[in-house]
This record gives structure tokens, C-alpha cells and sequence, in this order.
């Protein structure tokens, strides 16, 4: 049986300028300030909710 993985590691892949104010919050919440800047996360509801809303400027892999 597979594990479930616990966290995900985001790339962000465009640029948050001219974004809705709200998208940008989500962005930098996850912490990814920059394109091309990588974090991982633990994979709870409230981060996939903010992955979820913005996942047209990110890349997710699970780790």
C-alpha cells in the first residue's frame, strides 16, 4: 500500500505582477518570491487551497 506524501514542493513559474491583489497574498503565503524559486510545503488543506487558487502560476510536485 503507498504512503500518502506529506509535503509538496512548488516552483513558481510566472510572474505575480499585474495579478489580483489576493493571488499575490497566496503567493508569497507559500513563500516563493521570485520565478523559478522553489519551497516546499506541508500538504494540509489551507496550503492546498492557496496552491489551488493560484496554480495557473505554479509548478507542483509531490515530495
Amino acid at each position: 500500500m503507498a504512503k500518502k506524501s506529506q509535503q509538496v514542493k512548488l516552483t513558481l513559474m510566472k510572474s505575480t505582477a499585474k495579478r489580483l491583489k489576493s493571488h499575490k497574498a497566496c503567493v508569497s503565503g507559500l513563500g516563493l518570491r521570485r520565478i523559478r524559486d522553489s519551497v516546499v510545503v506541508s500538504d494540509t488543506p489551507e496550503n492546498r487551497g492557496m496552491i489551488n487558487k493560484v496554480s495557473y502560476l505554479l509548478q507542483v510536485e509531490e515530495v
